[in-house]
């Protein structure tokens, strides 16, 4: 009997040990397995052109719009009415104070451009028709009241014609697109910069050729008012 016993009781001490050691080889694996994910708050995110697709139907008049190229905007004066390279631009002339704040009268002139004969200049597309708060991102260029001069240096803009990976290949796109989804807004009909107007308006699918630069892109949601 004590013979019996001490083979059940073998039997059971070495069938814990085989559950004990298994156990610890079977999470020991597990740890040389696991691979740590490091927390990113960068978010890569794929620039869209859905503006453009929606505005492509302007696409064969921006093409067959005439230029007055007495009176066509530069690369010089787009920059010049940039606090800085990517601020959206400042609105050059008066503004009725009691306008502009969730109406549509900024899109009037600005929606689908043209040429404006009580300033001689033509008329900026606006890329982002949609977002009719205008004077929320947009302020007037000059004040005489509330803003004083200040000792801010000027950000000097990208040149064009040196993002080329090839001499013949198409350029890049060297600028953030969020908030510029529409890219005839800003290259394409009379009211574009003569540097960067694109000849071919009509192949609305830009990023087909045109890539991105090597920055990562970061998604830049609408701005919420906190509570």
């Amino acid at each position: 009997m004590r013979k019996r016993l001490g083979i059940i009781s073998l039997f059971v001490v070495l069938f814990i040990a085989f559950i004990t050691i298994w156990n610890y080889s079977y999470y020991q694996g597990q740890e040389e397995a696991y691979i740590p994910i490091k927390k990113s708050n960068v978010i890569p995110t794929i620039p869209t052109e859905a503006g453009v697709f929606k505005r492509s139907e302007h696409a064969l008049d921006y093409t067959n719009m005439p230029v007055d190229f007495e009176h066509q905007r530069t690369l010089e004066t787009y920059y010049d009415n940039r606090a800085y390279h990517g601020a959206p631009p400042s609105i050059p002339h008066p503004v009725n104070e009691h306008q502009s704040l969730g109406a549509n009268d900024c899109l009037k002139c600005h929606e689908n451009g043209g040429f404006v004969e009580k300033y001689k200049a033509y008329t900026p597309v606006t890329p982002h028709p949609e977002l009719v708060n205008c004077r929320q991102c947009h302020v007037t260029q000059k004040s005489k009241t509330l803003f004083k001069a200040g000792n801010f240096a000027k950000v000097h803009a990208p040149k064009v014609g040196n993002n080329n990976a090839l001499i013949t290949s198409p350029p890049v796109i060297p600028h953030q697109t969020q908030l510029r989804e529409n890219c005839l807004a800003c290259h394409a009909g009379p009211s574009a910069p003569k540097e960067i107007r694109v000849s071919h308006p009509e192949r609305v699918n830009c990023r087909q050729c045109h890539v991105p630069n090597t920055k990562e892109l970061t998604e830049i949601k609408a701005f919420i008012r906190e509570q």
